[in-house]
Parts: structure tokens; C-alpha cells; sequence
């Protein structure tokens, strides 16, 4: 039987990849200008991948295109992380619970935290780091919900990225992970998904001391996300521990 050969990544994709490889690592650095010709010679490629790549880039959050200043690696700051990291508590909590009531593989989980306990350097464990959290959201049942995480986590690994380079805390939440793993393949969906939405907003308040988020369920207007009257239904009438078509609580 005749193999399939694998594609070889345009050279668009592969300037792509090095250059967000370059800013989840530190390498390339928040504020730092990304210039078309140089980032051409050294990549060996005319400027049309570059600027392509950069477009791209740009439109998953790790660039900033400017007129007047150019392209430049995004800046982070509390309001961008507690942006992101909203999203996050809303959403990640919620797809976790899920997968663990669908009784989802989660092995691919276990081997990036494996992959994260075995790097050798903060490249291969942010890669992993990244991969692990994925694996657990993924196999939600629903792929636009994985879709929306998928759009958010670039950015939420360049916030990890700054704070990683500041303040190194690993050991910490490899621990946390561990936890959050163990209590989803004990079929704990409520045990895991309460465990990752203490994790996610415990990283980012250390990172950026004084972030307001979500971190009892609620809005950062300190009301219930599922607003309710005073009959305990939402405002559309509805119970707002709604269930989605297949009977699973959609509370996130």
C-alpha cells in the first residue's frame, strides 16, 4: 500500500510558526518591532511570507499591526490578561466538565503532563503546558465551543509566557494539574472543572496582581452571570441551569 507523503508547510506557514514560536518563548519580547526585511533574511524568504505570516498573526492576537509604528509583538498588561483570561473561567470550566461527563479519552492530557514534567526547557514545557490544557477541553462534545477556546490561546499563552519570565511557577502549577487530571478520570466533572477555574484565575491574580475576574461564577459587575429574576429563572424565562440537547448541565 502507497504511503501518503506528508505536505511540506508553505513557506507562509513555516515563517508563521517560528515567529510565534519565537514570542511564546520570550525570544521575541512584548513592544518588540517585527521588520519585514529582517525578519525576511533571516528566514531566507522574500517579504510576501513575512507579511503574510504577520497578518495572521495578527489577527490571532500575538502582533499589532500599526500604520505609522509597524508590526510589533503585542504588549501585555492586566486589562489584556483579565480579557483573556475571562473568556477562559467562562468557557474552559464549563468544556472540562463535559468531556469528563462524556467519559472522553483524556490521555492525551496525561501525556503532555508527562511531556511538561520531562522539559528540558521552557520552550518544550510551554508547548506542553499548552497541549495539556487543550487536551482537556477538546473532547467537550461540541467543536465550536473548542473552536472558541482554540481562538484565545495564543493569547493566553503569551500572557503565560510574561508571567513565566517574571516569576517562574512551574512546580506550582504542574501540582495544580496533576489535581485537575486526577479528579477528571475519577469521573469527578464538578471536582475537575471547580479545581481548573481556581487554577486559571489563581495564575493570572499572581501574574497580575489586582486583576478583577470571575472567580465565583459571576461578572465582573459582581452579578450572576445567569441573571435571574425572583422566580430563579433567567432572563429569558428560562431555568438557568439550562441543559443542552443531550441532558448536560450547560453551567459554567
Amino acid at each position: 500500500m502507497t504511503s501518503v507523503p506528508t505536505p511540506i508547510p508553505s513557506r507562509t506557514q513555516y515563517v508563521q510558526e517560528e515567529i510565534k514560536r519565537r514570542i511564546l518563548t520570550g525570544q521575541l519580547t512584548p513592544g518588540q518591532p517585527l521588520v519585514e526585511t529582517d525578519l525576511a533574511a533571516q528566514f531566507g524568504v522574500s517579504k510576501t511570507p513575512v507579511r503574510e505570516a504577520l497578518k495572521t498573526l495578527a489577527g490571532t492576537g500575538l502582533v499589532v499591526m500599526n500604520q505609522y509604528k509597524g508590526v510589533t509583538v503585542r504588549m501585555v498588561d492586566a486589562d489584556m490578561a483579565r480579557e483573556v483570561y475571562d473568556v477562559r473561567l467562562l468557557l474552559e470550566p464549563e468544556a472540562l466538565r463535559r468531556a469528563v461527563h462524556r467519559r472522553a479519552s483524556l490521555d492525551a492530557a496525561r501525556d503532555a503532563l508527562t511531556r511538561a514534567d520531562e522539559a528540558t526547557d521552557t520552550a518544550e514545557r510551554s508547548l506542553a503546558n499548552r497541549e495539556f490544557h487543550r487536551a482537556l477541553y477538546l473532547p467537550c462534545g461540541n467543536p465550536l465551543l473548542g473552536r472558541m477556546l482554540d481562538e484565545v490561546r495564543d493569547q493566553a499563552a503569551l500572557v503565560s509566557a510574561v508571567a513565566w519570565a517574571a516569576s517562574p511557577s512551574w512546580e506550582r502549577e504542574a501540582g495544580e494539574h496533576r489535581e485537575i487530571l486526577r479528579l477528571a478520570l475519577d469521573g469527578d466533572a464538578d471536582g475537575a472543572a471547580t479545581a481548573l477555574h481556581a487554577h486559571i484565575a489563581s495564575f493570572v491574580q499572581r501574574a497580575f496582581p489586582g486583576t478583577e475576574l470571575d472567580t465565583q461564577g459571576r461578572s465582573a459587575h459582581g452579578q450572576d452571570s445567569h441573571a435571574q429574576d425572583s422566580h430563579g429563572q433567567d432572563s429569558h424565562g428560562q431555568d438557568s441551569h439550562a441543559q443542552d440537547s443531550h441532558g448536560e448541565d450547560s453551567r459554567a
